[in-house]
C-alpha cells in the first residue's frame, strides 16, 4: 500500500452489486458509515455560516447524493431554523436515486434526479452546491472540471467534503468496518476510497487552477475529513 499519492483503483459497489436489493443494502451501510464518521456535520456547519435568516428560502443541490442522507439531514436542519429549503440530489446511478426516493418521506419534498453532474445544466443556479465523498471518485482533471462547474452553477457558494488520505484513516477504517460487519463492498470500497482521497496541499493545487487561494477555505475535520469551502 502506497499512500504517498492518490490511487486510481476503481471502486466496485456501483458495478458489482448483484441487484437493486444488494445495492440498497450497500447504501444503508454507507449511511451508517456516514453517521459513525460524522460525514454530514462539516457540510451542516458550513451552511450554518452562510447567514441564512429564519423564513428565508434557499436552494441546495447535492452532487452524488447516494442514499439521500445528506439532503434529509439538511431538511431537518432547515426546519429547526425556520428555513424553507428547495432540495435536489443528483446521482448517475439510477439505483441510488431509487433507493434515496424509497428512503425519503414524501413530506421532506426532496427531488432526486438520475444524471451525471457533467451532463447536468440547471436552468437557474442553485444557491448552494454540496458534495460529500464524491471528489475522490474523480481524476485530478475531473476535480478541476467539477470546481469550474460549481463556479458556474452555485450562486452563493459550494463545499467539497472528502477524505483526508492517511495510514491512520486506512487502518482505522479497516478495523471499524470489520467490527461493524458492514457489507463487504462497503469495507473494500471504503479502503479504496481512502487511497483515492486527498491531502490538503493536493486539494489546494487543484482548486487553485480555478479559484484564487484567498477565495476558498480548506479545513480539516475529525475523523480524517477535509473540506474546501467557497462562499460568495
Amino acid at each position: 500500500m502506497n499512500l504517498s499519492r492518490r490511487a486510481d483503483t476503481p471502486e466496485r459497489m456501483d458495478t458489482d452489486c448483484l441487484d437493486y436489493a444488494d445495492y440498497q443494502r450497500c447504501l444503508r451501510d454507507l449511511s451508517r458509515v456516514n453517521r459513525t464518521t460524522f460525514t454530514l456535520q462539516p457540510t451542516l456547519r458550513w451552511l450554518g455560516r452562510q447567514g441564512l435568516q429564519a423564513g428565508e428560502r434557499f436552494s441546495v443541490l447535492d452532487v452524488a447524493s447516494g442514499y439521500g442522507d445528506m439532503l434529509r439531514a439538511i431538511r431537518r436542519w432547515s426546519m429547526r431554523r425556520g428555513l424553507d429549503a428547495e432540495l435536489v440530489g443528483i446521482d448517475r446511478n439510477p439505483w441510488a436515486v431509487q433507493a434515496a426516493r424509497d428512503a425519503t418521506p414524501a413530506e421532506d419534498r426532496i427531488d432526486y434526479i438520475a444524471t451525471d453532474v457533467f451532463s447536468f445544466s440547471p436552468v437557474l443556479p442553485f444557491d448552494f452546491i454540496v458534495s460529500a465523498q464524491f471528489a475522490h471518485h474523480l481524476t485530478d482533471v475531473e476535480v478541476v472540471a467539477f470546481v469550474r462547474w460549481m463556479e458556474r452553477f452555485a450562486r452563493r457558494g459550494w463545499i467539497i467534503s472528502d477524505i483526508h488520505r492517511s495510514a491512520a484513516a486506512y487502518f482505522g477504517f479497516n478495523l471499524l468496518a470489520i467490527a461493524a460487519r458492514w457489507h463487504h463492498f462497503v469495507r473494500s470500497d471504503g479502503l479504496i476510497s481512502i487511497t483515492r482521497g486527498f491531502r490538503p496541499n493536493e486539494l489546494a493545487a487543484l482548486i487553485g487552477e480555478v479559484v484564487a487561494a484567498n477565495a476558498v477555505t480548506i479545513r480539516r475535520h475529525l475523523p480524517f475529513r477535509l473540506t474546501v469551502e467557497r462562499s460568495r
